[in-house]
């Protein structure tokens, strides 16, 4: 897969699209591919996050998600598992297993956060962005608790 076909995926995901094309070209060239065999494990819940992985072929399942009727679920080209471990260390909630041949993008915390520093520009680009996402999330829980407090009233 070339470079201006990984910058094509990336761009189309929330946390990479804000980038500078300077600070994908950045992160495309110093991302590693990893290819896995059906039954090969990328990481196990528990594990300490240091990178996101993108999916670029094949199918990983996630065991352990909380909330999923069957206990798993299917992760498809395009996606990208460990977002927040791009920028701050974290543990992996979740067991990621290849269910057949798959090739992944290994993304480092340490060269998107190089592109950050790189492009500032694309920095504050995407705080702002995680900013907005906060704040609508923080209205939510708050309307959530106002109705809660309503019933506990009534």
């Amino acid at each position: 897969m070339s470079a201006d076909d990984i910058i094509d995926i990336l761009t189309r995901l929330p946390i990479f699209a804000k980038l500078d094309p300077g600070a994908l070209r950045l992160i495309a060239f110093a991302a590693e591919t990893r290819q896995l065999r059906a039954g090969d494990i990328l990481f196990r819940q528990g594990d300490i996050a240091d990178c996101g992985y993108l999916l670029l072929t094949g199918t990983v399942t996630l065991d352990g998600v909380e909330g999923a009727d069957s206990g798993f679920r299917m992760v498809k080209d395009g996606d990208l598992l460990g977002e927040t471990a791009l920028l701050v260390p974290t543990k992996r909630p979740f067991t990621a297993i290849a269910r057949q041949s798959s090739s992944v993008l290994r993304i480092s915390r340490a060269i998107f956060l190089r592109a950050l520093e790189e492009y500032p520009a694309s920095a504050e680009r995407l705080r702002k962005d995680m900013l907005t996402k906060i704040t609508a999330l923080g209205e939510e829980l708050e309307g959530y608790r106002r109705g809660l407090t309503t019933r506990r009233a009534s």
